[in-house]
């Protein structure tokens, strides 16, 4: 989450007028993330969150993603519900940018990310999987393997700023994941940006799943590869398999994975780091000064990119394959 617009007393007032929700009382930016523009909006009936989408968010896809919302609440799936206006829409448009107002769920992402909490992350993953099975509406990966390849070109020229040689890196790597990637394994709907930040918590209690705004058709065992990533690499770069072990334990009580997921996790994860490492290059180099908002390290996914190229197939993660 992020602020990129700002927005005049008069035009949210009467943005909420149009809802049945109450009166404002207080609308305070959140600076944590990268890709809208959100606001914490408490009324005198209760808190809010509003979003104005921005960067790569698509309007086309915004009625996948309010949609899914939707679906999963149906499914008793922990996650903000979009608010509907009194004409029953969900989307709506506020300083010239299209604009929701969701559910607040409370809860605390972890800080100190714990085995329980990748326990607990790999279960939710699982049961959006399963209950994202009734959606009929489709959504192609927007950042899949050409989308990397269209990040790659718009930073080649300016990547070697970051690190000598990361062009090169990249390109190489592109070229491996575009040889061997894997197809035909188990998918459906996935959320795809399972990051501790979008994962609430209280205590060591999963407590709901929020920012759906990459959600996508693809592979179930693409999601455990990027929660890999995000959840089980300590902050010296080292990975913990302890975490990556009670992640996919707490997946596979919940949904269980066929021998061909458990060989690619290695190269999806790799995949994963990719994606992961081009997209916070292009935020880097592209970063809006005044924007409440602080860019990520790209680097940090080099090194996750590094850990996976050295791995020696599924037992790097705990598991064994098949």
């Amino acid at each position: 989450m992020a602020v990129y617009t700002d927005v005049s007393d008069e035009e949210l007032e009467a943005f909420v007028a149009t809802y049945d929700i109450g009166e404002v009382q207080s609308c305070k930016g959140i600076a944590e993330g990268v890709e809208n523009s959100n606001y914490l909006l408490q009324t005198d009936r209760g808190n809010y969150i509003l979003t104005l989408y921005e960067k790569r968010v698509e309007p086309k896809d915004l009625p996948f993603f309010l949609g899914l919302m939707d679906h999963l609440a149906t499914q008793n799936f922990p996650c903000p519900t979009p608010i509907h206006d009194r004409d029953g829409k969900a989307l709506r448009e506020l300083c010239g940018r299209p604009a929701a107002l969701t559910s607040f769920l409370s809860g605390l992402w972890p800080k100190r990310v714990a085995p329980d909490h990748c326990k607990g992350v790999g279960g939710i993953a699982a049961k959006m999987h399963l209950a994202a099975e009734g959606f009929e509406p489709t959504r192609k990966n927007g950042l899949d393997r050409a989308g990397w390849q269209e990040l790659f070109t718009q930073t080649k020229e300016r990547a070697n700023e970051i690190q000598t040689g990361l062009a090169t890196k990249i390109e190489t790597e592109l070229a491996f994941l575009e040889e061997n990637w894997p197809n035909a394994l188990p998918s459906g709907i996935i959320h795809a940006d399972l990051f501790p930040d979008n994962v609430f918590f209280h205590q060591s209690d999963l407590s709901g799943v929020i920012d759906f705004y990459f959600a996508c058709n693809g592979s179930f065992a693409y999601e455990i590869a990027i929660c890999l990533n995000a959840w089980c690499f300590e902050d010296d770069s080292s990975f913990n398999v302890t975490k990556a072990r009670n992640l996919i334990e707490g997946y596979t009580a919940i949904r269980a994975l066929d021998p061909a997921e458990i060989a690619a996790l290695p190269l999806l994860a790799r995949g994963s780091a990719l994606r992961f490492l081009l997209t916070r290059l292009y935020d880097l180099l592209n970063h809006r000064e005044g924007a409440l908002v602080n860019p990520k390290d790209p680097l940090e996914y080099l090194k996750k990119l590094q850990f996976h190229q050295n791995a020696d197939g599924p037992g790097a993660y705990g598991l064994e394959n098949g």
